[in-house]
């Protein structure tokens, strides 16, 4: 079963002030914590979504493929579209944000053993029962992933199909928390 990985780093950070993924914590780039977090070695095939070239020069480094987003205006939804554009052949395609820097391997890890005892399912991290991010779709929805527009993200295509939805718990609560404001950090 071939599983790839789309890491979406292309965000503006208009809420944060400037470009959050840029932001340390505990001395940490943002956008390098979701590297550690989701190493290329899991997936078949990994790739960073970005239109930063700092981050995307690093993404190259550790082994994901950079695909620069030449239209992050339009929202989540070119990221999406571009990384599975890269990544069609797959079974199975898990999308992440670089902005949870408390998520970790080893829920990772779950999600993705979910996502292959039955891989004809959307498998998102969760906890007590609400979902949160990253989420694995099957190759199935792939058309509904790649006429996504706007900020319309993977959440439009789980609103059309929940009855396919599966849960995996997260590790804690702090793992499925965002950054938004600087604050957070």
């Amino acid at each position: 079963m071939e599983i790839g990985c789309v890491l979406l780093c292309s965000g503006y950070g208009r809420r944060f002030g400037s470009n959050k993924l840029l932001a340390l914590l505990d001395g940490v780039p943002l956008y390098r914590r979701a590297f550690a977090a989701l190493p290329p070695a899991l997936f078949t095939k990994a790739v960073v979504t970005s239109q930063y070239g700092e981050i995307l020069a690093q993404a190259g480094k550790l082994g994901y493929l950079p695909l620069l987003n030449c239209h992050p205006w339009e929202g989540v939804a070119a990221g999406i579209r571009l990384g599975l554009a890269a990544l069609r052949n797959m079974d199975g395609v898990l999308f992440s944000v670089c902005d949870q820097p408390n998520l970790t391997t080893k829920s990772i890890e779950n999600l993705i053993n979910s996502f292959l005892e039955s891989p004809d399912f959307i498998h998102a991290l969760s906890w007590q029962g609400r979902r949160g991010n990253p989420v694995l779709f099957p190759k199935a929805l792939f058309p509904e992933l790649m006429a996504l527009t706007g900020d319309a993200g993977g959440s439009a295509v789980i609103r059309r199909h929940a009855e396919l939805l599966r849960l995996t718990e997260a590790g804690s609560p702090q793992e499925l928390s965002d950054v938004d404001y600087p604050e957070e950090l």
